[in-house]
């Protein structure tokens, strides 16, 4: 599944993830102070600032801070540039590939362009504040906001926006393109290996159809999964700040960094809670698609042989299919009503955790959304694993069943799941 499109899968995803924390580091350490020297956004009308003469007004002061704070953005692109570049040359000198390009250069390409889109929606998030505050003051004060200020704002979000969906867009289509090609690659490996395998219990079925099912599920599964790292990467610095505004909690009372604890704690629970009670599920699903592929099976011998796909072979076949599906249909009802119960009461939670600062009225309007939008994202970051249980569970009884390959491929002995008897025909 993995060696067939990565090199030497173990190293590179353990080398990934130090590779990346190595130069996290390095960046608060050393790297994100060298920006004014070598940095290249002056290139694109992002360089850095001049300094400000002394005595410079508030208007004067804001300005600069934006200037710097977007000639910063820009030096970290092309520093995660630099650092991604190393790493795959580093890759491609100790261990070249044949999928090398897509397995390597395009993952970086995501990754990139998900950090990106991650960072637009920062922005959204703080043009929610600007704007509610507008909002908020307009409808205290009338004629305290002008029209072309109004919508002046609503420019704003439009552009943000575009580039938003163009980014998406795009990013998505490679990503596509992207899954296909890891499919390819593992079909070519099964493929080639196809003496090795042909015993296996729903052989073809399995490098058809589960190849391509994993391959679909990583598309969306892999990519929420980036983007819930990126997004909570970006997002929890900027709670952390907006806890600043909210002092107390219902019931516990004062709380250091009240916010970013209750979404941890909250998310946390979830994520415990759906693990216990859907820990029957991959197993059943797991099930499903053996009774499925025996029932599949003999259909196919029955289109070319007479004797084959008799009413009671057939009726006996698919009782076990009907027989497995209402036990997952059963061990679904419990999961969903945990499931739904909590992403329900969750929506809850952050108004509930800043009730003592809003009938304190401790911040603007503004603030509230920017700290509502803010939680969400964090939360669902945090909630990445609530949010695809179910994908999941599916993904799970999928390498299941190409785990067999990998086993027989190496002469090793089959799961336990592999040698269980076919379930008894119900009477």
């Amino acid at each position: 599944m993995f060696a067939s499109f990565f090199p030497d899968p173990k190293r590179f995803f353990l080398s990934a993830v130090l590779w990346t924390i190595l130069s996290m580091a390095l960046w608060y350490l050393w790297a994100r102070d060298l920006g004014e020297a070598l940095s290249l956004g002056w290139l694109i009308g992002k360089g850095y600032p001049s300094a400000l003469a002394e005595g410079a007004d508030a208007a004067a002061q804001g300005a600069n801070k934006l200037a710097l704070t977007a000639a910063i953005d820009v030096w970290l692109y092309q520093y995660m540039i630099v650092s991604g570049a190393l790493f795959g040359l580093l890759w491609w000198r100790l261990s070249p590939h044949r999928w090398f390009r897509w397995s390597v250069l395009v993952s970086m390409v995501i990754i990139f362009a998900t950090w990106f889109q991650v960072q637009l929606d920062v922005m959204i998030n703080e043009w929610f504040g600007t704007f509610y505050d507008i909002v908020q003051k307009a409808l205290g004060a009338p004629g305290s906001v002008s029209t072309p200020e109004y919508f002046a704002q609503l420019s704003t979000f439009a552009s943000i926006a575009l580039v938003y969906i163009t980014v998406a867009v795009l990013t998505s289509f490679v990503v596509s393109h992207y899954i296909f090609r890891w499919r390819t690659a593992m079909n070519d490996y099964y493929v080639s290996q196809w003496e090795r395998i042909r015993h296996i219990e729903g052989a073809s079925q399995r490098i058809q159809e589960d190849t391509m099912r994993f391959a679909s599920i990583m598309e969306g599964l892999g990519s929420n999964l980036i983007d819930a790292v990126m997004t909570l990467i970006a997002f929890l610095p900027i709670l952390w700040g907006l806890s600043v505004h909210v002092k107390e909690l219902p019931i516990i009372g004062e709380v250091p960094q009240a916010l970013v604890i209750v979404a941890i704690l909250w998310s946390v629970f979830g994520t415990g809670l759906l693990a216990l009670v859907g820990i029957r599920l991959p197993g059943l699903e797991f099930r499903n698609q053996r009774v499925e592929a025996a029932y599949r099976k003999e259909l196919v011998f029955g289109e070319d042989f007479a004797d084959r796909a008799q009413p009671p072979t057939l009726n006996a076949l698919f009782s076990n299919v009907r027989h497995n599906y209402f036990r997952l249909y059963f061990n679904y009802l419990y999961f969903n009503v945990a499931r739904y119960g909590y992403l329900q009461a969750g929506v809850l939670v952050p108004y509930a955790a800043l009730g003592p600062t809003i009938a304190a009225a401790g911040f603007t309007l503004g603030v509230m959304q920017q700290i509502i939008r803010a939680f969400g994202r964090v939360e669902s970051s945090f909630q990445y694993l609530v949010n695809s249980w179910t994908t999941i569970v599916e993904l799970l009884s999928i390498y299941k069943r190409l785990k067999a390959f990998e086993a027989a491929i190496r002469d090793l002995p089959l799961g336990d799941i592999e040698h269980e008897a076919a379930p008894a025909t119900p009477a």
